[in-house]
C-alpha cells in the first residue's frame, strides 16, 4: 500500500508540470487528497430534494440513497444543482407549477437555510467561487421538466426570481410545447416534432432571463431546435454518450460536436444504463422489449457499471468535441444503479484518481470538474445582459 501511493505521488507531481494553468510550485498538491480538495467540483445534476421534500435531513448520515451532507464533504463536492423535479402526474392534477415551488423550497429552506454554516444560495458563476473560497457548498437550483412551469412564461419568470438557473425543457413525458425522448413510441402522446413556436418562445424568454437551456430528456429534434434558437450556450445536465451507450437518453457524437460548437457542455450521467450497454440492456426502463416480456411486478437485477465506464463516457466527449464539452452531471438520487467505485458523492476522489491514472493533468479535470460549466454559466449572463440592454 505504501509504494501505491508513492507512485501516485511521483504520478501527480509529474502531472503538475504540463501545460497550462497550475498553481505556484511551492503549493503543488503532494497527495491524491490535496490535489482533489484543491478543485472545484460542480456536480449539475442531483435529486437529494426529492427526499428532503418528504422530510430527510440533509445533515444527518443515511444507509440509503447517494447524498448526504458528511458525504459530500468527504467527496469534496463543492457546488451541487440540485433538482426542483417535477414528476409528470402532477401535470393532471393540475399542480405542477404548485410542485415546482413545494421543490424550490425543499431547497432554499432544508437544504441552505437549514444548513447555512454549510451550504449557500448561489445564482451565478461568481457566487460558485465565492462560495468555495469561504468553505461552503454552493447550492443552485435547476427545474427537471418543462411541464412544471404550466406554458406559463410568468411562471418561468417566478421560478427565475426565486432562484432557478436551469430548466430541462422535458423530462421523460412530452409536454405541450417540447418533445421528450422518453415517449416518441407511445402512439397515445401527441408530438411536435421538436419545439413548438412557444416552445422557442420559452427559449427565448430563458436566454433573456439568464437561466440555462437543459437539453437532457429531450428528443433529438427538439434538441437540434434547441440549438437553432438559442442564443447562448446550452448544457445538457445529466447525460452520457449513445457512442458507448446507445440509449435515446444519450447523445449522440454529432449531437456532443454541435453542443460544443454553440460553447454548451454535456455532463456525464453516473447511472449504470446510461454508461453501460449492459446495464441498459437488462433495465426494463431503457429496454422496451424486456419489459414486454416481464410478469407484472417483476423487476430483474441490472448489472453493475464500473467507475471505468464513466471514465470512458469523458474520454468520448473529450476525443469527439475537445476537453472543453465535458462537465459532470451524477443524477446521485435519481438512479437506482450506480457505479462499482462511483457509490455516492462521497466516492468523487476515486474519479480524480482514475483520470489522473489516465493522463489528465490537474488544470484538465478542473475543466471537467467545474470550469467548463463556469464558463458556460457566465455566457449565460452575459447573453441575458445584452438581450436585456436591447443589443
Amino acid at each position: 500500500m505504501r509504494a501505491r501511493w508513492i507512485s501516485l505521488t511521483i504520478l501527480l507531481l509529474t502531472l503538475q508540470c504540463g501545460e497550462g494553468p497550475s498553481q505556484p510550485r511551492s503549493r503543488t498538491p503532494s497527495s491524491l487528497e490535496e490535489l482533489h480538495s484543491s478543485l472545484l467540483l460542480i456536480d449539475a445534476h442531483n435529486d437529494l430534494p426529492s427526499y428532503t421534500v418528504r422530510g430527510v435531513d440533509v445533515g444527518k448520515p443515511r444507509n440509503e440513497g447517494h447524498t448526504d451532507l458528511p458525504r459530500l464533504r468527504q467527496g469534496g463536492v463543492d457546488a451541487v444543482f440540485f433538482s426542483a423535479y417535477v414528476a409528470r402526474g402532477y401535470v393532471g392534477k393540475n399542480q405542477a407549477a404548485h410542485r415546482l415551488l413545494e421543490m424550490i423550497d425543499a431547497i432554499r429552506t432544508d437544504i441552505v437555510e437549514r444548513y447555512p454554516n454549510d451550504f449557500v444560495l448561489a445564482l451565478t458563476a461568481d457566487d460558485i467561487q465565492r462560495a468555495h473560497r469561504e468553505g461552503k457548498i454552493a447550492a443552485l437550483i435547476g427545474i427537471e421538466g418543462g411541464h412544471a412551469i404550466e406554458d406559463s412564461l410568468r411562471i418561468l419568470r417566478c421560478a427565475y426570481a426565486l432562484g432557478a438557473r436551469y430548466m430541462t425543457l422535458t423530462h421523460a413525458n412530452t409536454n405541450n410545447w417540447a418533445d421528450s425522448s422518453g415517449d416518441l413510441d407511445d402512439p397515445t402522446v401527441k408530438h411536435h416534432g421538436g419545439l413548438t413556436p412557444f416552445g422557442e418562445e420559452v427559449v427565448r424568454e430563458m436566454n433573456r432571463l439568464g437561466m440555462i437551456v437543459d437539453v437532457s430528456h429531450v428528443s433529438d429534434q427538439t434538441f437540434w431546435d434547441v440549438l437553432r434558437v438559442s442564443r447562448a450556450p446550452v448544457i445538457a445536465s445529466h447525460s452520457s454518450c449513445r457512442a458507448i451507450s446507445h440509449i435515446a437518453r444519450n447523445l449522440s457524437d454529432e449531437m456532443i460536436r454541435a453542443l460544443a460548437q454553440k460553447g454548451g457542455v454535456i455532463c456525464i450521467n453516473f447511472g449504470c444504463e446510461f454508461v453501460s450497454q449492459a446495464s441498459a440492456d437488462a433495465s426494463p426502463y431503457f429496454n422496451p422489449k424486456l419489459a414486454k416480456q416481464l410478469r407484472p411486478g417483476e423487476r430483474p437485477q441490472v448489472p453493475r457499471a464500473r467507475l471505468e465506464d464513466v471514465v470512458a463516457h469523458i474520454e468520448r466527449v473529450v476525443k469527439v468535441a475537445g476537453i472543453e464539452a465535458v462537465g459532470i452531471g451524477s443524477d446521485f438520487d435519481g438512479v437506482e444503479c450506480t457505479p462499482i467505485g462511483l457509490d455516492d458523492v462521497s466516492k468523487f476522489p476515486a474519479l480524480t484518481e482514475a483520470l489522473l491514472a489516465r493522463g489528465y493533468r490537474r488544470d484538465q479535470i478542473a475543466q471537467i470538474y467545474g470550469g467548463n460549466l463556469l464558463r458556460v454559466m457566465r455566457a449565460v449572463e452575459a447573453v441575458a445582459r445584452q438581450l436585456r440592454s436591447g443589443r
